[in-house]
């Protein structure tokens, strides 16, 4: 699958996936920890994302709670991974790159569901 496209795009990719998704950890965490945990995940994913929150303020609608904007946040990333990096790309249907970071997470565990099942 990944061979398909330019090196520099699966890097875009792969770096939009890792900040969504530390992102979606945040909000994860933050449903259990407070914000200033000294748990050593939550002080990374709350150190990692602030300055992107902070890029995203004059967007965030006032009424989001404070939890949820990691999550609104990573919405963003979500949307242009998914819908303008292939048309910026000149693809004819949305969507097209099938994000390339999560194929190889999935094609990796199946490999290793599989080794352990045989």
């Amino acid at each position: 699958m990944t061979e398909a496209f330019p090196l520099w795009v699966i890097i875009i990719d792969y770096v939009l996936g890792m900040v969504m998704w530390t992102l979606i950890g945040r909000f994860g965490m933050g449903i259990f920890l407070p914000e200033n945990s000294n748990f050593f995940f939550m002080r990374f994913f709350v150190r990692a994302t602030d300055p992107l929150i902070k890029v995203f303020r004059p967007i965030t609608p006032g009424f989001l709670i404070q939890p949820l904007v990691p999550l609104y946040v990573a919405w963003f990333f979500f949307m242009i991974r998914f819908y303008l990096m292939p048309w910026l790309l000149g693809y004819s249907v949305m969507g097209m790159l099938s994000f390339p970071l999560e194929s190889e997470i999935g094609r990796g565990a199946a490999d290793l569901v599989g080794r352990f099942l045989k």
